[in-house]
């Protein structure tokens, strides 16, 4: 209220002044040219200038308002361009994270194909191409993302190799990501993607080639990666020994050669070693597997690599016992030894030994391989009705360990 006082006396005070300057002089104004003659009073003509100015203003909001209308009702103006591309692009990247994939595409490539930085639109519609099944036209929109935008060569492969992958099409992703790991040998998301296609090919060892770099580019955590390699090297062992039965001259060649290339602070890990033993025996090398076991035990006493012990048939069998019972005094009561120093007594044809150490096994530990092995002896032995009784809970112990396990894989 009080402002607009002040502007009400401050008007007044600016016509009082204009007023009585007018009464003092009204003053001349002559314009001549040529013929043209113009006369006035000086105020008369600073009126006519500031009539001019003022209708110079409502020319110009005129236009300016005509333009924004037919801006709004002329639906191929570049305003209206701007905001169907806009619209196509919220609408299609949010059908894109729902999964509406026919939507998503008809939305993207419209977005696509009438905004400057297409390529965000680009990708997005060749992955909804791609789910609905629409392989071509998923490479089509590729192809298409990477001439509007050259420079986005490895993002435009990156998504290429991602939805070979998905498609299953190892092969097609496999070329893929070699070209991109050449050009770019350092990226991480290169490297992730080629290790996620390993595991899938079960490429055991592609996947062992690659770990260094894996590990040098810290594309996983420190614990991942070791669990990886410890994953990739058995495997890759394991393959290799399954390989070597199909070799028809010197098939334990191929089995040394890979473990010679198994990182020698692996050597001693339990899982490694016992699958190079499960090839070496199923090569017929069960002398150099028992060698192999009682080497790691003598560093690491394990209980897979005890199970293991009491199968293989080493060069001496009694020696082979004697070890196995060497153990005995640090690990009495661990059931995997007892029943592998039944096992061993059985071999040595000692059957009273071999009835105690299977009977103080099943005492510590219930499992079904241990019912059957005293069930085997108590037959043997004539003790039918026990024998029977045996292998009836060994069944169902194995019964109850397939249900056991149907459970875990329902609720993970």
């Amino acid at each position: 209220m009080k402002r607009f006082a002040i502007v009400v006396v401050l008007l007044l005070a600016a016509v009082g002044f204009l007023g009585w300057a007018i009464y003092q002089d009204t003053g001349y104004v002559l314009i001549s040219y040529d013929r043209f003659r113009y006369e006035s009073s000086f105020w008369v003509f600073l009126a006519l200038i500031g009539c001019l100015w003022l209708l110079s203003m409502v020319v110009h909001w005129v236009l300016g308002l005509l333009y924004a209308s037919g801006a709004l009702v002329n639906p191929w103006s570049r305003r209206h361009r701007a905001r169907r591309v806009a619209k196509a692009s919220r609408s299609g990247l949010r059908e894109l994270a729902e999964g509406q994939w026919s939507n998503a595409l008809t939305h993207l490539r419209t977005a696509a194909e009438h905004d400057r930085q297409p390529l965000v639109h680009y990708l997005g519609a060749a992955r909804a191409a791609s789910e609905l099944g629409e392989y071509e036209q998923s490479e089509e929109l590729l192809r298409k993302a990477q001439e509007r935008e050259p420079e986005a060569g490895l993002a435009v492969g990156l998504t290429r190799a991602q939805l070979q992958i998905d498609r299953a099409q190892y092969a097609e992703a496999r070329a893929s990501l070699n070209t991109l790991h050449n050009e770019h040998p350092r990226h991480t998301h290169v490297l992730t993607l080629l290790q996620q296609l390993y595991v899938q090919l079960k490429d055991w060892p592609a996947l062992c080639r690659l770990m260094p770099e894996l590990r040098k580019h810290r594309v996983l955590p420190p614990a991942k990666l070791d669990e990886l390699e410890l994953l990739a090297w058995t495997a890759a062992v394991e393959q290799a020994g399954v390989a070597a039965t199909a070799t028809p001259e010197d098939p334990q060649q191929a089995l040394n050669q890979c473990w010679q290339t198994v990182p020698g602070k692996l050597r001693n890990e339990p899982l490694l070693v016992r699958a190079y033993a499960d090839g070496l025996s199923r090569l017929g090398a069960e002398e150099k597997a028992e060698e192999v076991l009682y080497a790691a035990l003598k560093k690491q006493f394990d209980d897979r690599l005890v199970e293991r012990y009491g199968r293989v048939r080493g060069r001496e069998p009694a020696r082979q016992l004697s070890h196995a019972e060497g153990w005995l005094n640090a690990h009495p009561e661990n059931a995997e030894l007892l029943l592998a120093l039944g096992r061993l007594s059985l071999r040595n044809e000692l059957w009273g030994k071999a009835r105690d150490y299977l009977e103080a096994s099943l005492r510590f530990e219930h499992r079904a391989e241990t019912c059957a092995e005293l069930a085997r002896l108590l037959a043997q032995l004539g003790d039918n009705e026990r024998s029977n009784r045996l292998f009836q809970e060994g069944l169902g112990l194995l019964g109850q360990t397939s249900q056991t396990g149907l459970q875990t894989v329902g609720n993970p």
